[in-house]
């Protein structure tokens, strides 16, 4: 590996950089974006049942507030039981875009290394050309110098294209997979208005 990076010449370290911090970003966000750390499935029946048994309490609150990205948006609207349908599904919406913006935490980062590796490689491209150019006087050329020129142009445009294209991949994978999530937080977040309000409506007593 060592003697490719010293092929490739110093325009392979931008590069390299790029790929350390892409291969940084997918780790974190493969482990941040699992389905029962984002959206547990069992935390909507285990919030429904406990506040059919005592309603919304402060320590409800804060538990959900800790819990889960879902559980953020379920304290949101709890926090607003009271007010009416739509106050709550406006603190609900208020809370998801707020999740849904973490959830796309480094993403734009990992996009930008996708775009940006292929133009780092065509520069290390142009560097190489120019060492080869370089080669070449008019007292003949430099069999060394042309061999380091081409194996900078070839090296660094492949390595430019194999971080790109990973890169690339997995950034399209998270956004379908964050665009996933915030529907299923969603789908999940108006059951607990429309049980909520329920709830509420089925225990008002009309006066006679």
């Amino acid at each position: 590996m060592l003697s490719l990076i010293e092929a490739a010449g110093w325009p392979v370290w931008p590069i390299i950089f790029a790929s350390i911090i892409a291969v940084g970003i997918i780790g974190e966000r493969m482990w941040s974006l699992r389905q029962r750390v984002v959206v547990p499935r069992d935390l909507l029946p285990r919030v429904l049942n406990e506040y059919k048994r005592s309603g919304v309490t402060l320590d409800m609150i804060s538990k959900l507030q800790q819990h889960s990205p879902l559980g953020r948006i379920f304290a949101a609207g709890l926090q607003n039981e009271n007010s009416p349908r739509e106050i709550m599904k406006e603190s609900i919406e208020e809370a998801g875009r707020v999740v849904t913006h973490d959830l796309d935490r480094y993403l734009t980062t990992l996009g930008t290394i996708a775009a940006l590796s292929p133009l780092m490689g065509l520069f290390g491209t142009l560097v190489g050309m120019i060492e080869i150019f370089g080669s070449n006087s008019p007292a003949g050329s430099n069999p060394g110098q042309l061999a380091y020129g081409i194996s900078v142009a070839l090296y660094n445009a492949a390595f430019g294209i194999l971080v790109a294209i990973p890169s690339m991949i997995f950034y399209r994978h998270f956004r379908a997979k964050v665009d996933a999530l915030a529907i299923e937080m969603e789908l999940q977040a108006l059951k607990l208005v429309e049980t909520v309000q329920g709830e509420r409506r089925s225990t008002s007593v009309p006066s006679i």
